[in-house]
């Protein structure tokens, strides 16, 4: 990560301006890496926590962080090196809800990974595998449904950084297990959207373990001045290869033991009626 941001505050707002429009007039935006150089990660991040701050303002709490890119599918699949973080809301967890409103979409697409809870804070120490480990409260299988604010899912790492890690929705699934239960990086998972298996792979595409991954995740967050908090959620990442789900699409993801976790997206307004 560069040490030194090259923009400005005023850029910096203007960047978190032309994201916030793309959400909220359902119009996908052009890449903000015309603005952003390539490798300026702390301008990204910039312009990342200038929309946390937004979203906080408007009375929105933050339960976690999502770890991206951390499966080499999905690097290749969006032309990236390295994993990046964003920010969860109360409101993108969607567990609970009947189905997935396909409204508060742009682009979305799917991937199923592993979330850990925290039972301690990672602010302290070598934040290393073993100290990590002991701070896991459970973990479930989840899906998470990230969306692109970017017109066509044309990005840089500096362009879905800046998006708050291409971050869209999420749902947790219901079987709590603890590390003691499972090991993460032996979990084999297989996803199917309308019956049609679309991907696959085990807890070791995330990192090499999952487990990895959140060590990267509790370091990086801690240097940032952020550090993860007990009883916060971390989605750790795709165990392969992101789908796309349009309007209609019902996504079923197993994960060995962690079970089964399931979205069903609505139809669009249109086929609706």
């Amino acid at each position: 990560m560069s040490e030194t941001p090259t923009l400005t505050a005023d850029q910096v707002c203007d960047l978190a301006d032309r994201l916030t429009a793309a959400t909220e007039t359902r119009t996908p935006c052009a890449p903000v890496r015309d603005v952003l150089a390539a490798g300026d990660l702390t301008s990204a991040y910039a312009v990342q926590q200038e929309l946390t701050s937004r979203r906080l303002s408007t009375g929105r709490t933050v339960v976690g962080r999502k770890i991206g890119l951390t499966s080499p599918a999905v690097q290749a699949q969006l032309g990236v090196d390295q994993p990046d973080f964003g920010v969860l809301f109360d409101d993108m967890d969607v567990s609970a809800d009947e189905a997935v409103d396909s409204r508060r979409l742009l682009q979305p697409k799917v991937e199923a990974e592993i979330a850990f809870v925290l039972s301690a804070d990672l602010d302290e120490g070598a934040l290393d595998a073993d100290q990590v480990r002991s701070s896991v409260a459970y973990a479930v299988a989840a899906l998470e449904i990230v969306d692109s604010r970017i017109a066509g899912w044309d990005i840089t790492l500096v362009d879905t950084v800046a998006d708050n890690a291409s971050s869209g929705l999420f749902v947790l699934g219901d079987t709590r297990l603890t590390l003691e239960e499972f090991d993460p990086v032996e979990v084999a998972m297989t996803m199917d959207v309308d019956g049609r298996e679309v991907s696959r792979g085990t807890g070791a595409a995330c990192l090499g373990d999952p487990i990895n991954a959140l060590s990267w995740l509790a370091r990086t967050a801690r240097d940032l001045g952020d550090p993860l908090r007990a009883g916060q959620v971390v989605l750790s990442g795709a165990l392969g290869p992101m789908a796309a789900t349009p309007p209609g699409s019902d996504v079923v993801a197993h994960l060995g033991s962690l079970g089964t976790v399931r979205a069903t997206f609505t139809l669009a307004p249109e086929e609706q009626a």
